[in-house]
């Protein structure tokens, strides 16, 4: 079972709640999978937006739990890199395809989807069957292979659905307060998405390589295959 997996002197009752959670998970992405694929192989008068909407709302909310998991210690991820990865997410979820809807029609979703589900169900399911001792070594490899492709995926749909989003809050100064006014406040969303995007810059390469440190780590001895 891989480390950050692990529960550390997890009760019964923790141990239940983790199975549980990473379950509910991987159903969860595995419907999204299945709603992005139906959707390019079957006519359709709704958007691929509208169809996946509340799937990915609430299973990509749900990953904050993990946040809250690691900071509490009951599974071995680190909590900052945990808080970066769910966040980025969370942002382009709420922060930009609930909020504007340029990113809704551009490449950006589909590839975003894509990666995001075919790794989540992975993911999920690896954990899932790590803590019933049940995990077989096909499922790490993958877990800790396919991210070299899938990851570079997900953040170019990630920074093409920013991207889009910004343009559409520059033209329409959304979620905009300007000068002058009562407060003496001055807000431009359109600077902070900006600024998201360049953050990408420092932190991708970080987070990227420490999956190639966890790769390694795991597939060269830190798990026993079954």
């Amino acid at each position: 079972m891989a480390k950050e997996s692990q529960c550390r002197g997890c009760s019964g009752a923790i141990n239940t709640y983790l199975i549980a959670y990473n379950g509910l998970q991987t159903l969860g992405w595995s419907y999204l999978f299945f709603q992005l694929i139906s959707h390019y192989l079957f006519t359709t008068s709704e958007s691929l937006y509208e169809e996946v909407k509340w799937t990915v709302i609430v299973f990509q909310n749900a990953a904050v739990l993990e946040v809250i998991h690691a900071a509490t210690r009951i599974v071995r991820s680190n909590p900052l890199l945990t808080a970066f990865q769910v966040a980025s997410r969370v942002i382009v979820v709420c922060g930009i395809l609930i909020a504007t809807k340029s990113p809704r029609d551009s490449l950006g979703l589909p590839l975003a989807l894509l990666a995001w589900s075919v790794t989540e169900i992975i993911r999920y399911s690896m954990y899932a069957l790590s803590l019933l001792g049940q995990a077989p070594y096909f499922l790490t490899w993958l877990r800790y292979s396919t991210f070299i492709v899938l990851y570079p995926i997900g953040i170019t749909g990630e920074l093409l659905c920013i991207y889009a989003a910004q343009q559409e809050v520059g033209e329409n100064k959304l979620y905009t307060i300007s000068m002058p006014n009562r407060l003496n406040f001055i807000f431009n969303y359109q600077h902070v998405l900006v600024f998201l995007m360049l953050l990408y810059i420092p932190l991708f390469p970080q987070l990227y390589l420490h999956m190639f440190g966890q790769r390694k780590k795991v597939l060269n001895g830190g798990l026993k295959k079954d």
